[in-house]
């Protein structure tokens, strides 16, 4: 199982919009988790958020489905700059 990771800034102005928004699209991809996703912001700079999505099984569906969702809660409206899309997985055992 795969593990991904999106991280951003926000509009400090548009926190409230934003946290109903990113909340909507973690809803929406909870069915593409093992685990329900989860929103966190960074420890020393509020501004820096970072979505959670453990036990993704196919990560090109859930690709697909992130990019569309991010499109249909209209994340660019409260993001500065580009999110950041990051993917892990344990690694394989030694032969």
């Amino acid at each position: 199982m795969t593990s991904a990771y999106v991280y951003y800034r926000i509009d400090p102005a548009q926190a409230r919009l934003a946290a109903a928004r990113i909340d909507a699209l973690l809803d929406a991809m909870a069915a593409h988790c093992a685990t329900p996703p989860r929103r966190l912001s960074r420890c020393d700079d509020a501004e820096k958020w970072m979505e959670v999505y453990e036990g993704v099984a196919d990560l090109a569906t859930f690709a697909a489905a992130l990019h569309a969702a991010v499109r249909t809660f209209d994340c660019a409206a409260f993001t500065r700059g580009e999110r950041h899309f990051e993917c892990f997985r344990a690694p394989m055992a030694a032969p």
